[in-house]
């Protein structure tokens, strides 16, 4: 059974870095594609970065230069390296994944099979 786990969002200021890890249990993350999403109040759920099993790497242009999405397949775990926050990335963050194929629209939610819970991230200005 495929189970994703969220950790490592908080409340942080304008400028300052988070990193957000997904643990990943039931399948290998080094066979699947994964991806980060958002979702603030009141907008809908976007995709923030995505990488499949042969590290072929989107990001959304919102966080291009400011955010890095990898995954340690060792420990099965997907991270997202948040740099220069702004308050605009207030949101739950989920990870997802899918383990059927090899996926190329890593940004798109119907990309996606398994989701996890979410963590949420504030940053204040």
């Amino acid at each position: 059974q495929v189970h994703l786990v969220e950790s490592g969002g908080g409340s942080v200021q304008a400028g300052a870095s988070l990193r957000l890890s997904c643990t990943a249990s039931g399948y290998a993350t080094s066979s699947a594609s994964m991806g980060w999403f958002r979702q603030a109040p009141g907008k809908e759920r976007e995709g923030v970065a995505g990488i499949n099993s042969i590290e072929s790497i989107t990001y959304a242009d919102s966080v291009k230069g400011r955010f890095t999405i990898s995954k340690d397949n060792a420990n099965n775990t997907l991270y997202l390296q948040m740099n220069s926050l702004k308050p605009e990335d207030t949101a739950l963050y989920y990870c997802a994944a899918n383990t059927r194929g090899l996926q190329f629209r890593l940004l798109q939610s119907s990309s996606y099979i398994y989701w996890g819970q979410g963590t949420q991230v504030t940053v204040s200005s």
